[in-house]
């Protein structure tokens, strides 16, 4: 489950170290004892909110009557699936940050807009050449064809496919518009983080401090002129992991104020290690489906494992940490599994074959329905 996090917390008090080396790792950096993989809620900043913004986020409100009787009310990316049969396209900020960690703790930059990987793409290149963005991929799920499409617009196709496999609303679909931004820098001190060993696989990461880094993209937003309600700005790290009260966090998102008119912003980070938390795409899917049916994180349901509707935490723990693989442009992307409105215990007709989850791996609703 996701939790609002404090907002004061040291880096020395979130490490134990021990001598131990895996084989694929380096003997020069330390390995993390106790590393748990997960995804955090952003602090909130209701005192940020935008004052009279000139253009907001395209939005829609929708509810259901839950298994338990109670009424779940949220407010989700996009028009109304059973009112629309056009397409939504949604302007996304991409902005690189680099880390830089000096000599006393750690020595190494990590640079999505320059470090290159094994197909010699830059990180931000191969993210923008992922089904998160390029349109190329069809998804058919159990037989239907949700359509060759973005994954967010896939799995959204498929949470609301009692409406849009109508002909009325075939047309209906929510794309995101990605625009690369400058880099901007982060000077990461010993006591905020530093390089160690990768703890769920090959090679090192950087850890940084989560609301350190927050501070920090709170300073962007301010500096982008381009940024605003209407837009997502999506900040992307490489092979770094947030830290709060421990390591490690693949990501998170956010919003300075509610709807209509408040800020949405997310981050991930993308790890090369193969099979590794948060590897390639998977943190930024899990991130950004959870931005698309819970933007400015305040739709509360009535579940026992999740007090809010994030569609990706109830599967993050699952073999692969959720993902699935998917080939496109030469590369095998790995996508996280969202689950559907039903888990959280709307009717089962809502979704694509009465599914709970994207891939049909989830089974029951959630634990309280």
């Amino acid at each position: 489950m996701k939790r609002s996090l404090p907002m004061a917390s040291l880096f020395a008090a979130l490490f134990l170290v021990t001598a131990g080396m895996a084989s694929a790792q380096d003997m020069n950096y330390p390995t993390l004892q106790n590393a748990k993989p997960r995804f955090a809620v952003g602090p909130a900043h209701p005192e940020l909110a935008p004052v009279q913004p000139a253009a907001t986020l395209s939005q829609w409100y929708g509810s259901f009557t839950d298994l338990t009787g109670k009424n779940i009310h949220y407010t989700m990316v996009g028009p109304k699936p059973a009112k629309s049969n056009s397409t939504t396209t949604v302007s996304v900020l991409v902005v690189p940050v680099v880390m830089v960690y000096g000599a006393n703790n750690g020595n190494r930059t990590f640079d999505p807009a320059n470090n290159t990987i094994s197909n010699g793409q830059t990180i931000i290149q191969n993210i923008l050449l992922s089904p998160l963005f390029d349109l190329g991929m069809n998804f058919t799920q159990g037989g239907k064809n949700l359509g060759t499409t973005q994954y967010i617009d896939a799995f959204q196709r498929g949470n609301f496919w009692k409406f849009v496999k109508k002909a009325a609303h075939s047309q209906y679909h929510v794309l995101l518009q990605p625009t690369v931004m400058p880099s901007q820098t982060i000077a990461v001190t010993p006591s905020q983080g530093q390089v160690v060993n990768n703890p769920f696989g090959s090679g090192v990461v950087g850890t940084y401090d989560i609301n350190l880094f927050d501070q920090k993209l709170q300073t962007y937003m301010k500096q982008i002129t381009q940024v605003n309600p209407s837009v997502l700005p999506l900040f992307i790290t490489y092979d770094v992991y947030l830290t709060s009260g421990g390591c490690c966090i693949g990501g998170y998102h956010s919003s300075n104020g509610g709807p209509p008119i408040g800020q949405t912003y997310a981050t991930a980070t993308y790890v090369d290690s193969p099979g590794a938390f948060s590897q390639d795409v998977s943190a930024l899917s899990h991130e950004l489906g959870e931005w698309m049916d819970d933007p400015f994180v305040n739709n509360h349901v009535n579940c026992l494992d999740n007090s809010i509707l994030e569609d990706g935490d109830p599967l993050e723990g699952n073999a692969n940490y959720g993902g699935f693989p998917y080939t496109l442009n030469g590369f095998t992307y790995n996508l996280q599994s969202l689950v559907f409105l039903p888990y959280f215990g709307a009717p089962r007709a809502t979704s694509v074959n009465n599914w709970l989850s994207f891939q049909n791996e989830q089974h029951f609703v959630c634990p309280g329905q």
